[in-house]
């Protein structure tokens, strides 16, 4: 091992996740119940420390992959968290990722070993450290991101109605949309294609169900809702 940085102070490096998810029209985020001290029992991220021979985003998608089963999730960084006292325990650098998950697709069983539990965006606990500051800034990024890029559709069914789409972008932006602007531009939208099939658990008439469609939406990469 290289000598050249002895003389220099060494810190822990952590990567938190903040796992949002949508179900019944509201936007959830996946949290624990600490096992652990410090702040053994109170509500947190989901976070790991990273291991020597992997990259940040390498230790990011472990600590999802441990938690949820899943693979080839959404994520992007948010931001590093350094306060010197910011973990009572000792001193951590955190970097933070946000994540968007269908809550269907996450492994059930995982989730009780873990003692994490899906809570809503508006119904969210006291979280420990600086975990509050980076669901908000998560929130904020993730909004950004939404309103230029297709992202929310990691967050639907592979088929969705239309109310759907727009009850997640209402939860997204936390704000009610005009129905009737908002399908405008939907059917601007040549990658939200409309199947034949119909979903009929809201009324007998039933609704048309749509998918998104990577592959034409490459073609003709612009969003904006």
């Amino acid at each position: 091992m290289s000598k050249y940085y002895d003389d220099k102070d060494r810190f822990l490096v952590a990567m938190d996740c903040i796992i949002f998810g949508f179900s019944e029209g509201e936007l959830s985020l996946l949290l624990i119940k600490r096992k652990i001290e410090p702040a053994k029992g109170q509500w947190s991220l989901m976070g790991g420390f990273l291991r020597e021979n992997e990259s940040i985003d390498e230790g990011a998608k472990r600590v999802l992959n441990e938690l949820t089963g899943l693979e080839n999730v959404y994520m992007e960084q948010v931001r590093t968290f350094g306060e010197v006292e910011r973990d009572p325990g000792e001193r951590v650098l955190s970097v933070a990722y946000y994540s968007l998950v269908k809550i269907e697709e996450s492994d059930q069983e995982r989730l009780v070993d873990h003692n994490a539990y899906w809570i809503k965006i508006n119904e969210l606990p006291e979280l420990i450290f600086d975990h509050g500051q980076m669901v908000e800034l998560a929130k904020d990024v993730m909004r950004q991101k939404a309103s230029t890029e297709p992202i929310g559709f990691n967050l639907l069914p592979d088929l969705f109605t239309l109310t759907q789409l727009q009850s997640l972008y209402e939860a997204i932006y936390g704000t009610v949309l005009d129905k009737r602007n908002f399908r405008k531009r939907v059917a601007e939208m040549d990658y939200i294609v409309k199947t034949d099939k119909i979903d009929k658990t809201g009324s007998k008439r039933g609704a048309s169900l749509y998918k998104f469609n990577d592959r034409i939406y490459q073609k003709h990469p612009i969003f904006k809702l």
